[in-house]
């Protein structure tokens, strides 16, 4: 199949709080409202001549030849989502995580490589009615939607060696858009802390406590779990930036399910945990077996 290095932006969307959908409405209400969500996106897509390559459940991917085409279409689906969907009484939200890179673009019109690999990470730290760039695709835009980006965090993605950049494009025209910066200084002041309970093992970490904590089946784990597919270090807890950050590092990944309905798969990678959940090592987590997942708390 013929190859071709290409810079493209990739984009990824989905519909936030899925889980949440299904089991309120019952499959086939929650199927026929995402499917309309992922035609609204994949219209708009087109309108800002992107190409889908692909939808996958609740989530759509997509390439665009331009920066400003990507970050417009985001704008647009957000934009479109957050108004309501036709024919539904249930308010649905999206995230959107998307980079501007090189990538190999495939005869069938697929895409893999930097592009892909870094858009996924943004997605990965996009929450409902966000849309999580770079700073490189931030330069990369006309000045009105410059205007519109603002600094969020910083990560690190596999294979880079420097951290990136992440901003947040505010397309809401709302109060609440510097709520950004101003947390920064707020969430240092005060302290917070982590609740995590495990098989009757209780631990509570705290944001000053300036320490790595790890989770696995390593005796040497600061919470020591022994489930079937746990890594002996399998991921590691630490404060930074006004977050609690979970790291996989791991074999089998770790899976992710918060209260408020997000599925999250973690390969090597880092997230920013919020609210309240359960965190499960190389399985996913299951309702009908709790006892080998860990339950989190952000207090």
């Amino acid at each position: 199949m013929a190859k071709e290095k290409v810079e493209v932006g990739v984009m990824f969307a989905d519909v936030t709080g899925s889980t949440k959908l299904y089991e309120t409405l019952g499959d086939e209400n929650a199927n026929r409202i995402i499917g309309k969500v992922i035609d609204i996106m994949a219209k708009i897509t087109e309108g800002h001549q992107g190409f889908v390559i692909k939808t996958i459940g609740d989530e759509i991917m997509c390439r665009f030849s331009s920066a400003n085409d990507c970050v417009r279409a985001a704008i647009e689906c957000q934009e479109e989502i957050s108004a309501g969907i036709q024919g539904e009484d249930v308010e649905i939200s999206i995230k959107v995580g998307l980079h501007f890179g090189p990538a190999i673009l495939m005869e069938d019109g697929d895409v893999f490589g930097d592009a892909v690999n870094v858009s996924a990470r943004m997605a990965g730290i996009a929450k409902g009615a966000q849309i999580i760039t770079t700073q490189e695709t931030v330069a990369l835009l006309d000045p009105d939607l410059q205007d519109m980006s603002r600094e969020f965090d910083k990560t690190n993605v596999k294979g880079k060696e420097e951290e990136i950049v992440v901003h947040q494009v505010v397309w809401e025209a709302s109060g609440d858009v510097t709520r950004i910066e101003i947390s920064t200084v707020e969430v240092t002041e005060k302290v917070k802390y982590l609740a995590l309970e495990f098989q009757g093992n209780q631990q509570r970490l705290a944001s000053d406590d300036h320490r790595t904590f790890v989770i696995g089946r390593g005796v040497q784990s600061d919470l020591l779990c022994k489930t079937r597919l746990a890594s002996r270090a399998h991921a590691t807890l630490e404060f930074r930036r006004g977050k609690f950050l979970l790291t996989d590092q791991s074999s089998n990944g770790t899976f992710i399910r918060t209260d408020d309905g997000e599925d999250i798969f973690l390969r090597r990678q880092e997230l920013m945990l919020w609210g309240s959940g359960y965190i499960g090592l190389g399985e996913e987590i299951s309702k009908e077996d709790p006892n080998d997942v860990i339950r989190y708390i952000c207090e």
